[in-house]
């Protein structure tokens, strides 16, 4: 098995948003990896880390999320590779919930997503993003960190 991160979709996985899906909601497994150190397209300075270019973008998609009623299910730093192997683990483990296929597709084509993208793309080195059906609720909730 290859696995490549990436910062977008091809055309390809573009076109699965188009493509009948399940219906309500899904979740997207979303496994991070950063860049040692933010590096803008525009060019801008900056002393933050990858991470922290992220974590920019992520507050911005949290307040998308709650506004169409979808969320962060569960977010964790990668400890260590239990089972398997890869070359390089992720540093970071989302699962992010939105109401539909259809949904998530309208948001990342959005004007608000475009604004905080540059943080995204300043700071990820790339990332899998796997898409989950059969949701059926906020499982953590109530569970204790």
């Amino acid at each position: 098995m290859q696995v490549v991160n990436k910062v977008y979709p091809n055309e390809q996985q573009m076109k699965g948003f188009l493509e009948p899906g399940a219906e309500g909601a899904i979740c997207m497994v979303n496994l991070i990896k950063f860049k040692e150190k933010a590096d803008y397209e525009d060019g801008r300075e900056t002393d933050l880390s990858g991470r922290e270019a992220y974590e920019l973008y992520e507050a911005g998609v949290k307040k998308l999320l709650q506004g169409i009623g979808g969320g962060i299910g569960f977010e964790g730093d990668v400890e260590r590779l239990a089972l398997g192997e890869v070359e390089e683990l992720w540093d970071v483990v989302v699962l992010a919930v939105w109401p539909s296929r259809q949904v998530m597709l309208e948001v990342m084509q959005s004007e608000a997503m475009r604004e905080i993208g540059v943080h995204r793309t300043a700071g990820l080195a790339g990332q899998l993003n796997i898409e989950t059906s059969g949701f059926k609720g906020h499982w953590l909730e109530g569970v204790s960190r």
